[in-house]
């Protein structure tokens, strides 16, 4: 059923920065699918990490090859596909510790946190030896990437981590191949690290998950809407070790959103209290802020749950973004291009 709306002459452009967590970009599929159906906004950019890359692309190439029901569409089969890429997103379960223990608890949360135990004694490069990735085969069979990157449309910025260098690299659609978002998801501990032009990367969400400053000065609208997977705020304190690592994950993958708001907050308020010779305002961007955030409706959810690729689980995290992208354009859309609908001083610093 098509949401209820009021259609604009002219969409709005925005730019999109998309947080990645495994399984949970399900939940961003689910915001992405229904705003490509609303209508009323134009993605001229996206930023994205991790599975926000694996969102962004999947986006923007549907985007180029069939316009917003492609993009639509693409993301549909790509996660509608997801339960047989269950290895990409936890590979320890798949380990046959099951023919070794007699008895082995297959598929209970026991097993989970032992098979994560086991797996934290071998690396990548033991218990994978031919580095095998499924997500390479689903990335080349939804898109062709000599096509995405000679397009015109959407632009894609995707971030991942220089190992030797510890900087973060932003990958521009031109430079968007298979590797760069396997390199962008690449979470150590789980595969062997991607090498790009001669050096090894791993999953951007150290350096920025995701990235902002690419859409404030790599395109022209002014309006950036950062799509939230990991809850920055949660009530009460963790106590189990399951909690307390859960909380460490999402606080470690927010950090370093939260810095680079910060600068846009000075950066802001440098604008706003005239601090700026007239010489030099041009060439500050008074971006517009939006948050689509994942507090409350993600809230229920840990960390361990963003390795389940079940088919029900999935279509939940769907269902729970379409609500969530339903309830934040009734709220903010008159603020698009007018205003910030978030106060990234007092939400986020």
């Amino acid at each position: 059923m098509s949401p209820t709306r009021k259609r604009t002459a002219r969409p709005k452009p925005v730019g999109l920065a998309l947080q990645g967590g495994g399984s949970h970009g399900a939940y961003v599929w689910g915001i992405l699918d229904y705003l490509l159906e609303d209508g009323r906004l134009d993605f001229e950019g996206i930023c994205g990490t991790s599975a926000g890359s694996v969102n962004g692309v999947l986006c923007a190439y549907g985007l180029l090859d069939g316009g917003r029901e492609g993009a639509r569409q693409k993301l549909d089969d790509f996660w509608r596909g997801v339960e047989g890429l269950g290895a990409f997103f936890n590979p320890a379960a798949h380990l046959p510790f099951e023919d070794v223990v007699p008895g082995w608890p297959k598929g209970s949360p026991i097993a989970l946190e032992s098979l994560k135990a086991i797996a934290r004694l071998l690396s990548p490069y033991q218990f994978n030896p031919l580095n095998y990735n499924p997500l390479r085969d689903a990335l080349e069979r939804h898109v062709d990437f000599e096509r995405l990157r000679a397009g015109r449309g959407t632009k894609l910025f995707i971030s991942a981590t220089n190992v030797r260098t510890g900087k973060g690299r932003v990958f521009q659609t031109h430079e968007v191949t298979a590797d760069v978002v396997l390199a962008s998801a690449c979470l150590p501990t789980m595969f062997q690290a991607v090498e790009i032009d001669g050096d090894p990367y791993w999953d951007g969400g150290f350096m920025g998950n995701p990235v902002l400053y690419p859409l404030m000065y790599g395109t022209d609208t002014q309006d950036i809407i950062i799509v939230h997977i990991n809850p920055i705020e949660r009530p009460g304190t963790p106590r189990t070790p399951q909690e307390i690592e859960s909380r460490m994950h999402e606080i470690t993958f927010n950090a370093s959103l939260i810095k680079e708001l910060r600068a846009v907050a000075f950066v802001k308020k440098l604008l706003e209290r005239g601090w700026i010779k007239d010489e030099h305002r041009g060439r500050l961007k008074d971006v517009l802020m939006h948050s689509i955030r994942a507090d409350e409706v993600l809230r229920d959810l840990s960390v361990a749950s963003k390795f389940d690729v079940s088919a029900a689980f999935l279509e939940d995290l769907r269902l729970r973004g379409r609500e969530t992208a339903r309830a934040w354009l009734e709220g903010h859309w008159k603020d698009v291009g007018r205003r910030s609908s978030v106060d990234v001083a007092a939400e986020f610093l």
